[in-house]
């Protein structure tokens, strides 16, 4: 499994409203700059975010994005699911309960039953607020 650039600059564009929560709406012309993304691919994960509740939008002179979601409670995994659909390593593991004919003889099934529930649990557990307060402890130790 690869994590697609949608993906991966989904999960930078969060963070970056997550840090920014307290400050009012970002414009995205900031975010793409502070995050050295296109605006215009920027433009192309809005939707996705917005649609499914992470994101709040304000029109007009002072509008941008906030994030709408509790960076506690927001998970890796629940971005990555938005941006890239399934998370599952084999396409076998992508319809619940498992539709490929060979489920009751196959001896690797198990093995990337496994390697999915590891992935997602590990995704899973990992929250926007995490990843903010370890990037906060990281920087406290570098000041000492």
């Amino acid at each position: 499994m690869k994590i697609s650039t949608k993906g991966r600059y989904a999960l930078r564009m969060v963070i970056e409203l997550a840090k920014r929560r307290d400050d009012g709406f970002t414009a995205l012309r900031e975010i793409a700059q502070n995050q050295n993304i296109s605006k215009k691919y920027l433009e192309q994960i809005i939707p996705i975010l917005n649609i499914n509740g992470l994101l709040q939008t304000n029109r007009g002179s002072q509008g941008g994005y906030k994030l709408a979601a509790d960076p506690a409670k927001c998970t890796v995994g629940e971005i990555l699911r938005l941006t890239e659909g399934n998370l599952a390593p084999v396409a076998c593991l992508e319809c619940d309960p498992v539709q490929c004919e060979r489920r009751d003889e196959c001896d690797t099934l198990p093995v990337w039953k496994g390697l999915y529930n590891t992935i997602t649990g590990f995704l899973d557990s990992i929250t926007i607020q995490d990843i903010i307060d370890r990037n906060i402890n990281i920087a406290a130790d570098m000041e000492k």
